[in-house]
């Protein structure tokens, strides 16, 4: 029987046009249905249970095997099902949202004249941003990489006797193996972004810059849950599994010593940092505890006020096609009786700035816009690039950090420009995916099968008369050659996938019989 003090309770709480969803459509303003974040996502369900495919295998800095990890999670086939049509899913949402702005290409152009200008004055706008973090009794540390990080980040906690550390969902925390330096040092890191939390529990590191466990089933959730926390295995009601983790987290949140949270910009006019959640955790994280640190990447500075409403309106339609995040929350001090903590951290970005072709690489703030759109990425699964950051953002950001561990990923691309289409800081990512193949090649750092099979491919294709004489030769024998030796070991572009039929004619010979000799 319902509770009339919880209907009362309730009523009071939610706006009143969620009160009246309609006829089993969800939430509804003026007559239609929301169909951003506020309202409710495309119902998905697996059609069977299925094992969780995992991630790349790691072998120090071997060159990871994407393909072979994409392999993988395409074989697992409700994965790669669900993967791709919640990823779409987003991407819709986004054009719908970004659509219902005229203003959307104008704010892009902006948005990206922002961080270029700021990029170019960064030594300016962060010494502005540590001198008003200062004067607000922020106190402000820097590090060259992600082990200075690290410690500068357990000096703390040990000068306030911290054993627990709860933690907003932050991917340069990732870049810096934060969580597993933390157990070699006795403190406990628990997340507080569900999805991340799922990941954690997993012992897995994020798939996605936004949503950490898109890749997961909720069986694969609901496996995890029963395994660490007790939950009932064949129970995968998401209501349920949400219940369970609160119940279980909870406690150890109220009981922490410190918080953390990432930075999604950092305002050097104010010195002060912004975060934007739907779950409201880095609000949980910085104001529970009476200590608050902040990691924050040198490239999330941004000059003034004014310059954080260009951004505000286009992250989270970019990310999730939802108007805004749900939290977006500013913090410009320690809280009273309590001790706030900045980290800038370079890890490489200083590197990269300048680099001549891959420096606008730090405009990126992270929607993962990219990732959505890419068809590599919906159907391969993020973990199977074996990096901190996937998809087509990851393919130019990764190797930065390691050019001969990551040396395949610049290949896992179509090449398509979707991803630069939609990026709403107007990155030309496909094309720093190509011009990363041609760095590689150039510093030798791909397979020597690879390298020769190109260097051939381009001196053909750079001889037009040469090509023109091969191609007739090579449609004939695509139509003729025993199927064996066209696909075999050799030719790793017929894996998972048919050469087309070669067409009877090419173009220039029907272009020389119907159109050459009328002209």
């Amino acid at each position: 029987m319902t509770d009339p003090q919880h209907t009362l309770r309730r009523d009071a709480m939610l706006h009143p046009e969620m009160l009246d969803p309609g006829p089993g459509e969800g939430a509804q303003r003026g007559g239609r249905r929301l169909d951003h974040a506020e309202g409710q996502s495309k119902p998905l369900r697996s059609r069977t249970p299925e094992a969780q495919p995992r991630g790349a295998v790691i072998k120090g800095d071997r060159p990871v095997d994407q393909a072979e990890a994409a392999d993988r999670f395409i074989g697992a086939t409700e994965h790669e099902k669900m993967h791709d049509e919640r990823l779409w899913d987003l991407r819709q949402k986004r054009d719908r949202e970004t659509h219902g702005l005229p203003e959307w290409e104008e704010l892009r152009n902006l948005a990206s004249a922002i961080k270029e200008h700021t990029l170019a004055n960064l030594d300016k706008y962060l010494d502005q941003f540590e001198t008003n973090a200062r004067a607000q009794g922020i106190h402000v540390h820097w590090a060259r990489d992600g082990e200075e990080h690290n410690r500068i980040v357990l000096g703390i906690l040990r000068d306030h006797g911290a054993k627990r550390l709860i933690k907003s969902k932050s991917m340069l925390t990732e870049e810096c193996n934060f969580r597993d330096f933390m157990k070699e040092h006795e403190v406990e890191v628990i997340e507080t972004d569900l999805g991340e939390r799922i990941q954690q529990l997993d012992g897995e590191a994020p798939s996605h810059v936004v949503v950490p466990a898109v890749h997961k089933l909720r069986t694969d959730v609901a496996a995890v849950f029963a395994e660490k926390l007790g939950s009932d295995p064949d129970n995968d009601d998401v209501h349920y599994l949400a219940e369970r983790q609160r119940e279980a987290t909870r406690p150890l949140i109220l009981s922490a010593d410190a918080g953390m949270t990432g930075c999604n910009f950092a305002v050097a006019e104010t010195g002060a940092v912004v975060v934007c959640t739907n779950e409201g955790n880095a609000d949980l994280s910085a104001n529970t505890p009476p200590l608050h640190i902040v990691s924050a990447g040198i490239e999330k500075v941004i000059p003034t006020m004014d310059h954080l409403a260009v951004f505000v309106r286009m992250l989270s339609r970019s990310a999730l096609g939802s108007p805004l995040t749900q939290y977006t929350s500013y913090f410009r001090g320690p809280r009273r009786g309590g001790e706030m903590h900045i980290v800038l951290v370079d890890n490489g970005r200083s590197d990269r700035l300048g680099m001549e072709k891959f420096w606008s690489s730090l405009k990126c703030i992270r929607c993962g816009a990219c990732m959505n759109t890419c068809p590599v990425f919906r159907r391969s699964g993020g973990l199977s690039y074996g990096a901190t950051y996937a998809g087509p953002i990851g393919l130019i950001l990764d190797p930065t950090f390691s050019a001969r561990k990551y040396s395949n990923l610049p290949f896992a691309s179509t090449l398509n420009g979707s991803c630069t289409n939609v990026c709403p800081v107007k990155i030309n990512i496909h094309e720093q995916i190509a011009d990363w193949r041609k760095v590689l090649a150039e510093t030798h750092e791909l397979p020597l099968l690879k390298k020769g099979m190109m260097k051939a491919a381009g001196a053909l294709l750079a001889n037009p008369a040469l090509y023109r004489a091969a191609l007739p030769v090579a449609n004939s024998a695509l139509r003729h050659l025993p199927r064996f030796v066209i696909y075999n070991r050799m030719n790793t572009w017929g894996r998972g996938r048919e050469v087309p039929h070669a067409p009877k004619q090419t173009f220039h010979q029907w272009y020389k019989d119907n159109r050459e000799t009328k002209a």
